[in-house]
């Protein structure tokens, strides 16, 4: 009862503008679309929240009184074909060959959600059978807008959608600056920045799965100027789609920015049968108007609170088996490695690639793949003597599976070729020596969750899958698809969906790391069903700061996998080790390669990330030295109430006598006291920093800061600030 009368005070707060005019707010954004003359929809404001407005008519911009003939505005939600010759939404063919419609408004209402309002829109062809409903769902405390499309039509013989965007947004300022992401194999999440000018920008994916290899679903645009950490005004986006994907930026001849997102609509013309709704994937997006930091905690504090799979529990710490066995293993190895892991003290032993197959066993990367059996050679007590000794020796298990893919080497590829994505009568070609099962097909559907609920069945006590996915969609062609290969792409993520959406139905405390070839899979709808993703193949500590520094402009700590690795042995285990302390922490190291005294810090370690964990996982993130920006980075974390922070500071390759500043310090309350304390010292060893064990105000630390730099090559500070 009480949700009904919530609604209907909200329908007509509403409507209280009248019907024309409809107000899309949180704490500080403000997004207004108004019907003009003509019947249509139209954006007329995007920015600040502006108190007191009584009138949104008020926002009826000089910009929509234009007479000129290129454009009638900027419509919501704009049809190719009609008045607007600028990059449009949405591409229709109706039954008839009419390749264009014209949508009017009907009605809209607002209502509440789990911790938001959501705003819904219908618009109607008044020709043809066709509606699209916008949806916008406003995160008031978070300051977040979530918003997505929905189209259908009632036409009797074949309608084709060429473009089906997620969302449209327009801004007018003097300048823009675009902050992109690009990325590949080990070098993922790569930040550049550059000035719009007229024409078209486009970022995309058209990989299929493993999508984002090449370029990541995120974005900043600086407003006037560019895009600054505490400064300014941006707008950040990012789309949630585990597949292809791009991103418009487009200025006009007015210098007016188009933004438009959504699905790639390459290779994707979409044949929607009749009554069937096409439901775009959500676009979510804030404008700050103080730098992308601001913009930064806000999408960090939205994930876990509403988007993030178990975003309020806990995380393990892990060992991982790969780089200290690679394919090379047996179950007596396998349960040594159980011992170093309850001796180095993480609660979790994840056995990676390589466990599987038996008429084409799985030794190394090119056979195997799809057969989802323990190798008896290596394995002959199975998964289940595996999860047992591992229980026996105090630490939870977890294993690796690539579900999605298949070796031509498998008995699964001899037995269902036409599970297969490939093209007929075309020489095939291989990525990592495998191909891609189509997911558009039920039965592979079936087949892949049966994957983890056959393994789950059999271990009731595993924990954690790593899902990997390396490699995109070669050779696209679907047997199942048949006459509509422009189905392909978008029904084989709806089809990974419906697997992982009946995995957590059945299986809702199951943690599973998202993974692809690296950071090939790095998105927010992937993560309503993953509990972290992994950033990279690139373990690097000096390139995981780059790299990490990339993702926490949208990601939180707690979904960002950071393993400690041999890569670059010329860093100290330290370094290495306060590199992944950021993060979600993981170690994939032999412990026989490790000194007695790089043993007890890894340890020593482990237990101050434990008790440190709500710090490193809070979404109040404060970057205060940029690796781009010199030979040195720095990052605090700050508890709700301010009683708590954490400063992690980074000398990467300093030049030979660099000068040095003190580094002042963000978020703190300017009138408590804090005690500083470097904590994570090798045994033995001592702090060296002035500032080490003294107590200052929380004004002095923002304002004069400490001098915790140095020109010492790839060194490391973890710092614990505590209210005294």
């Amino acid at each position: 009862m009480r949700r009904t009368l919530l609604a209907a005070v909200l329908l007509i707060a509403a409507c209280a503008y009248g019907k024309n005019e409809i107000s899309i707010e949180t704490s500080h954004i403000q997004l207004v679309l108004q019907v003009k003359d003509d019947g249509r929809l139209y954006q007329t404001y995007l920015g600040e929240r502006i108190e007191g407005i009584d009138d949104l008519s008020v926002f009826n911009m000089p910009r929509l009184r234009r007479s000129h003939t290129l454009t009638r505005g900027f419509e919501a939600y704009p049809v190719v074909g009609t008045e607007d010759f600028f990059e449009q939404a949405l591409e229709i063919t109706h039954a008839d060959g009419n390749p264009t419609s014209v949508l009017k408004y009907v009605s809209h209402e607002q209502k509440p959600g789990e911790g938001f309002t959501e705003t819904i829109i219908q618009l109607r062809d008044d020709v043809y059978p066709l509606s699209v409903t916008l949806h916008y769902a406003a995160y008031a405390n978070e300051d977040i807008i979530r918003q997505w499309s929905e189209i259908k039509h009632d036409e009797k013989g074949k309608v084709y959608l060429g473009r089906y965007y997620s969302s449209m947004l327009y801004l007018e300022e003097r300048a823009y600056y675009l902050t992109e992401f690009a990325s590949d194999w080990a070098r993922e999440m790569q930040m550049s920045s550059q000035q719009l000018q007229y024409g078209k920008k486009i970022i995309d994916s058209r990989l299929g799965a493993r999508a984002t290899m090449f370029a990541q679903p995120f974005f900043e645009v600086g407003l006037d100027s560019p895009a600054s950490e505490e400064e300014g005004r941006v707008l950040m986006g990012t789309l949630g789609w585990t597949g292809n994907f791009r991103f418009t930026f487009e200025v006009d001849n007015n210098g007016a920015l188009r933004i438009v997102s959504g699905i790639n609509p390459d290779a994707s013309r979409y044949l929607l049968p009749r009554g069937q709704v096409f439901r775009t994937p959500d676009f979510y997006f804030t404008l700050s108007s103080q730098g992308v930091g601001e913009g930064s905690r806000r999408f960090q504090r939205w994930a876990l609170r509403h988007q993030l799979h178990m975003g309020a529990e806990d995380r393990m710490t892990l060992l991982n088996n790969w780089e200290n066995t690679y394919f090379d293993f047996n179950e007596e190895k396998l349960t040594n490695l159980f011992g170093e892991a309850k001796s180095l003290g993480v609660d979790l032993f994840l056995l990676d690639d390589g466990w599987f197959g038996n008429k084409y066993p799985r030794s190394n990367d090119k056979a195997g793949l799809g057969d989802w059996e323990a190798t008896r050679e290596k394995l002959p007590n199975g998964v289940p003597a595996l999860v047992k000794a591992a229980n026996e020796r105090g630490v939870e298990f977890g294993i690796w599976i690539e579900p999605e893919m298949v070796n031509p080497k498998s008995e699964l590829a001899e037995q269902h070729p036409d599970w297969i994505i490939r093209l007929p009568e075309r020489d095939t070609y291989y990525q990592r020596n495998q191909l891609v099962l189509d997911l558009t097909n039920p039965k592979v559907q079936d087949y892949v969750f049966s994957i983890v609920d056959r393994l789950m069945q059999e271990n009731p006590r595993l924990k954690f899958f790593k899902w990997d996915c390396n490699s995109p969609i070669t050779n696209i062609y679907s047997a199942y698809e048949k006459e509509q290969q422009g189905n392909l792409y978008v029904d084989f993520v709806r089809g990974l969906y419906n697997v992982l959406q009946r995995i957590q139905a059945k299986y809702p405390q199951l943690y599973m790391m998202m993974c692809s070839g690296g950071g090939g899979r790095s998105d927010f709808e992937g993560l309503r069903y993953f509990s972290e993703f992994w950033l990279s193949d690139n373990t690097d500590p000096v390139e995981r700061l780059f790299i990490q520094w990339g993702y926490s402009q949208f990601m939180p700590s707690k979904a960002m996998c950071a393993h400690v690795t041999n890569w670059n042995s010329r860093a100290s285990v330290k370094f290495r080790v306060d590199v992944a302390f950021s993060c979600k922490l993981g170690f994939d190291i032999g412990l026989k390669g490790l000194s007695e005294q790089e043993l007890h810090y890894c340890q020593h370690a482990i237990a101050e990330y434990n008790r440190l964990k709500p710090l490193i996982f809070s979404p109040n993130l404060y970057r205060l030295y940029s690796p781009y920006e010199g030979p040195h980075c720095v990052m605090q974390r700050v508890s709700d109430d301010q009683a708590h922070a954490l400063l992690m500071a980074y000398d990467i390759h300093p030049r030979y006598g660099e000068r040095v500043v003190p580094v002042r310090l963000r978020g703190l309350n300017a009138q408590m006291r804090y005690r500083v304390r470097e904590i994570c010292l090798m045994e033995g060893q001592k702090s060296r920093l002035a500032c080490n064990d003294k107590v200052y105000s929380g004004d002095y630390l923002m304002k004069a800061g400490l001098a915790i730099l140095s020109a010492s090559d790839m060194t490391s500070h973890i710092i614990e600030l505590t209210r005294e």
